[in-house]
């Protein structure tokens, strides 16, 4: 679910960009967030805070665009976001705490040095899609940032969320992912007496 909601605004910004325009596309873009989260509430869902901040970013550069008619607005979105997930996980280490380690304790069990190597992780990926967008955005016309934010950023992405995967795997105890799935029973071998 959480995928969907921050996947389909941006499938749904590049289709709408290839068949009108970058304005059209952002105005559906920002409709497109607000019906998401409108719907993840009323379902019951529980809204991170991140999101709600996303869903600031988006309606105050998306509607800067719009109301400016000026396409730089919306291509600096993605950087302001990075860069508060940045703000956010450096924030929460100069206090003391691990952000991601809060937002994933209850589906993994790891140690903190572990959690703190993943924060790292994170605030260097932020950085680098910071400064990919903005490099992209200033050096290539619109086309080619449209197709990086569908494409690349979200490539890009998946490849990072593969490789922590596989870190963290490595440093996982027997039965450290919570599951609300009931366990499974054993079944006897009947070749194993």
């Amino acid at each position: 679910m959480n995928f969907l909601v921050d996947f389909l605004p941006i499938v749904v910004f590049y289709v709408t960009y290839k068949f009108v325009n970058l304005y059209f596309a952002t105005g559906v873009a920002i409709a497109m967030t607000v019906v998401m989260l409108a719907w993840m509430k009323l379902t019951g869902r529980r809204i991170e805070p991140m999101r709600w901040a996303s869903l600031v970013i988006i309606v105050v550069f998306g509607g800067a665009t719009l109301l400016f008619q000026d396409e730089t607005f919306i291509k600096w979105k993605p950087t302001v976001l990075y860069g508060l997930f940045v703000i956010l996980l450096v924030g929460a280490r100069l206090r003391g705490s691990n952000a991601l380690a809060g937002m994933m304790r209850n589906q993994l069990t790891l140690p903190d040095a572990v959690w703190n190597r993943l924060s790292a992780m994170w605030v260097g990926f932020f950085c680098l899609m910071a400064a990919l967008n903005l490099l992209i955005a200033y050096r290539f016309d619109t086309e080619t940032w449209v197709n990086f934010k569908l494409f690349g950023a979200t490539g890009l992405t998946v490849i990072n969320v593969l490789l922590q995967a596989v870190y963290v795997n490595r440093h996982l105890q027997q039965g450290t992912i919570v599951s609300d799935e009931p366990p499974i029973p054993k079944v006897a071998d009947a070749s194993n007496p």
